[in-house]
């Protein structure tokens, strides 16, 4: 019998174009290679599972668009590998990032999943592509190596463990949103145990703008990642939801409000400036940070950035709660038991 091999790598594509095929290259050109490479096509329009299927690649085709989420259960299903392995089509392997997953792996055999990050040197040349990673990166590589969620982006997680908890939810989350950290909560309330690794790196190649950057972080990520915090009640101080995260998040409002009460009270003037050292303070590793890797300018532009990314969040999480609290409201309503009129329950048809 065949021996299975250690990955299955899974990439869910729509029209991938030239990232895609950077992605595929570099998958071959892993100093690993005992895998197996699973493409899904998601309604591609331009070739890619073509493409893929020219570079040896088994090509899995959804029936339309379905999202990542189902793209990649339907990958996960095709799998024959220990592990399967997560990426996107827009991700460029390292020459050594399967192989350093593999020694953490074999390293901890009880572990049940890993997570990666994106590296310092993103592949979209422009400041919110190079500002979006860099802070990716930062906070991977800052945060707790025993980690509460799980991230597609370079993620791995044994077949066994993600098949036995349903994969992921592909009906709550039918676009690119947090389908990812929702299976790594699963799998933490399931007892699991993930790694964040953080010499396991990807090269991010998507050329982030502000508008689609906003669209991601408050439709995308915000709102759904607060309403997956409040429904299964596991509020984690880990990633960019640390302690100085959400104290930044109060000084700048404070700022703010401050500021417009200084143009009738000078003396709030003097508040402002606190609150403005004080968010100088909580972020300046983060600043420090931007500084080594791109210079004064960059720095400096990307700070305004930053303070915009927690105006946003602040809103994010109001709009999560707000849809939280009428779900709950929806939900009661109909587990209520209905009215009696002679006995029988009256079920509003008429």
């Amino acid at each position: 019998m065949t021996q299975p091999p250690v990955f299955s790598i899974i990439v869910p594509v729509f029209n991938g174009g030239d990232q895609f095929m950077r992605c595929l290259n570099s998958v071959g050109q892993s100093s690993l290679t005992d895998w197996e490479l699973i493409i899904v096509d998601d309604g591609s329009t331009d070739g890619s599972a073509e493409l893929a299927q020219r570079f040896g690649a088994t090509v899995i085709r959804t029936a339309g668009q379905q999202g990542p989420a189902a793209a990649r259960n339907l990958g996960a299903r095709r799998a024959n590998g220990e592990y399967l392995f997560f990426t996107d089509a827009d991700c460029e392997f390292h020459h050594d990032t399967l192989n350093l997953a593999a020694q953490h792996l074999k390293t901890d055999p009880d572990l049940d999943a890993l997570l990666g990050s994106y590296d310092a040197a993103p592949g979209a040349p422009n400041f919110f592509a190079q500002y979006k990673n860099l802070f990716h990166h930062y906070i991977h590589q800052t945060s707790n190596e025993d980690a509460s969620t799980f991230w597609t982006g370079c993620g791995a997680i044994k077949r066994t463990v993600f098949l036995n908890l349903g994969g992921f939810d592909a009906q709550r989350y039918r676009r690119p949103a947090i389908e990812d950290i929702d299976l790594g909560y699963r799998l933490k309330r399931a007892g699991g145990r993930i790694r964040l690794a953080k010499d396991v790196q990807v090269k991010h190649l998507k050329i982030w703008t502000l508008s689609n950057l906003l669209k991601s972080d408050i439709v995308d990520r915000g709102i759904p990642w607060t309403r997956l915090i409040l429904r299964h009640k596991a509020f984690v101080s880990d990633l960019n939801l640390q302690t100085h995260n959400r104290a930044s998040v109060v000084a700048l409002y404070g700022l703010l409000i401050s500021s417009l009460v200084g143009f009738v009270q000078p003396l709030a003037l003097l508040l402002a400036l606190g609150l403005l050292l004080l968010l100088l303070w909580l972020n300046s590793n983060l600043y420090l940070f931007f500084y080594r890797q791109r210079g004064l300018i960059f720095t400096l532009k990307a700070i305004p950035i930053h303070w915009l990314y927690y105006f946003y969040n602040a809103i994010s999480f109001g709009c999560g709660l707000m849809l939280h609290w009428s779900e709950q409201a929806k939900a009661r309503i109909f587990s209520s038991p209905r009215p009696l009129v002679d006995g029988r329950e009256i079920d509003g048809s008429g």
